[in-house]
């Protein structure tokens, strides 16, 4: 009865409340120029930096132009959370918009809702004044003429018809192969460093408000309608108040699974350090998908941050603090 009690104390008790707060910033990658418009109030900050790499296709993994899907078209996950009212507002599959971080914020102003998804989020976009306009550019028609070019290699089909390592579709399922799919994050295989980039940004303020974002293309040569970690409260990104927060990278549909975000922050409730905590995290998707690529950074409301990764040989994020002068791109050497 002891620990149970114990444990309702930790999540009841703000452990890192202080009355000073120096503003800090931190973001996936070494996405610089983001981290270095991420100043003022936090929210502000974290639409301001996402907005940044959008606008510069950062690694052609952020905003329009880059990863389109198996039809040829790109679409945009984006997501941001307020820490202090703990609200959220979000975008899936964001057809025809540039801006999904400021789309993604006026959901969370201006809805009772968290998350808008396809051509529904385009409607909501555009009544909110974002215009339309196409987000295919040169670079992103060559990359679906290439991909068609290679017999549609590499794509997300499992267990279908004709198969999907030698052929495009249309695929059908495989009428005695349903229920054999692999653990062994074998899906992994179509992320790495140059194809999946999301921009996960955390940003404390002098008042010591948080807040964290995403914002992303998604998955090169995805299935239409594919929602990634990005936009989901908990997977992408999770801040809160009283303890800090977490934003991840990498493989979402497999890091979707296991919340790394929240189980970042959850981690250091429990009085783990960032950097620990991310990589609790981690080695939990870890124990089920021992190839998986992904990232997570932390960051607490007493200023120390952290990072874990698996999968590539090490991981960049980017800080700005008073203690940096600033923008610092620091590296975490990863788990495996």
């Amino acid at each position: 009865m002891g620990g149970v009690l114990q444990w309702v104390v930790l999540l009841l008790t703000p452990p890192l409340l202080c009355h000073g707060y120096k503003p800090l910033v931190i973001n996936t990658w070494n996405f610089t120029n983001a981290t270095a418009k991420g100043g003022g109030h936090a929210v502000d900050a974290v639409e301001r930096g996402c907005t940044v790499c959008e606008e510069q296709q950062c690694d052609g993994t952020v905003g329009y132009g880059g990863s389109p899907d198996e039809t040829g078209e790109t679409t945009l996950d984006a997501m941001i959370m307020d820490g202090t009212t703990h609200d959220v507002g979000a975008v899936a599959d964001l057809r025809r918009v540039k801006s999904a971080i400021a789309v993604a914020r006026r959901v969370m102003e201006h809805t009772r809702h968290t998350l808008l998804v396809g051509e529904q989020a385009t409607r909501f976009a555009l009544t909110m004044g974002f215009p339309e306009e196409s987000l295919s550019t040169p670079a992103s028609v060559a990359m679906h003429q290439h991909w068609l070019r290679n017999k549609c290699q590499p794509n997300f089909w499992v267990n279908v018809t004709p198969d999907p390592a030698t052929s495009c579709g249309p695929y059908k399922p495989h009428a005695t192969n349903r229920n054999t799919k692999q653990s062994t994050a074998k899906e992994g295989g179509n992320f790495n460093r140059l194809n999946h980039d999301t921009i996960g940004m955390i940003a404390i303020d002098a008042r010591g408000h948080i807040s964290g974002g995403t914002s992303t293309n998604g998955a090169r040569n995805k299935i239409p309608g594919r929602v990634g970690d990005s936009p989901i409260p908990g997977s992408g990104a999770y801040v809160d108040k009283f303890v800090g927060g977490a934003v991840a990278t990498g493989d979402g549909d497999l890091m979707m699974r296991f919340l790394p975000a929240l189980v970042t922050v959850e981690g250091m409730r429990a009085g783990f350090s960032p950097r620990k905590a991310a990589e609790i995290a981690i080695f939990r998707v870890s124990q089920y998908y021992p190839e998986f690529m992904g990232a997570v950074v932390a960051i607490n409301m007493a200023g120390e941050y952290g990072a874990a990764c698996h999968g590539i040989d090490s991981f960049p994020y980017s800080v700005a603090s008073v203690e940096t002068d600033g923008v610092e791109v620091k590296t975490a050497s990863c788990l495996g």
